[in-house]
């Protein structure tokens, strides 16, 4: 089994990264061109912690090395079952996801993590991304080595790539939230915006 794990902290409140987390694959994302389908299965609220989860099924292009597509059956797409957990008291945003093509020959657990930054916890929010991998085909162990490896390599290749296209994603939230959010204080009442009744 090897083990990819990454960290960073993005400048923006927890509350904007939950909520951009749902949009993290919309077109604003030109970063993620490689998701061509996310489908809901389903959704539920745990009436006594208020805990949403979220199951969902996200279909890929497929982006493993050409020779581990022809080793292992050379599928175009891939598909991940991914659930979700956001927790609005801990206010902490928990994913872990499965691989489901290949799933006899190689095992990818992946959790990902989005909770307040001790250090400027109103401000910013920190990524914690975990990715276990065990390649389960029999044969030479230098060959589950060498497919490890290469499953490892393409998660530090997107780590980069998933940072960048969130953060278009999180700008493109905050002009869109805030330009929507003045409006309706625009619109309040008392607002010096607010068209005012005068008598006749």
């Amino acid at each position: 089994m090897k083990v990819f794990e990454s960290k960073c902290a993005f400048d923006y409140p927890w509350d904007e990264v939950s909520t951009a987390n749902w949009l993290k694959y919309c077109p604003w994302n030109d970063k993620s061109t490689h998701v061509v389908a996310v489908d809901t299965l389903s959704r539920s609220v745990d009436p006594s912690t208020g805990i949403l989860r979220t199951e969902r099924l996200i279909t890929c292009r497929q982006g493993a090395p050409k020779w581990v597509q022809t080793l292992l059956g050379g599928e175009c797409t891939s598909h991940v079952h991914e659930v979700s957990y956001v927790d609005p008291t801990s206010r902490k945003v928990t994913m872990c996801s499965t691989n489901l093509n290949w799933a006899n020959a190689i095992s990818v657990r992946e959790t990902v993590i989005y909770q307040p930054l001790q250090s400027a916890p109103e401000s910013k929010t920190q990524f914690q991304q975990d990715a276990k991998i065990t390649a389960l085909c029999g044969g030479w162990q230098r060959l589950k080595n060498t497919i490890e490896d290469a499953s490892v390599e393409r998660f530090r290749q997107n780590a980069a790539r998933g940072k960048e296209g969130f953060e278009s994603v999180l700008e493109m939230c905050r002009n869109a939230f805030g330009k929507d959010e003045e409006h309706d204080a625009q619109l309040s009442p008392g607002s010096p915006h607010q068209p005012q009744e005068h008598p006749a």
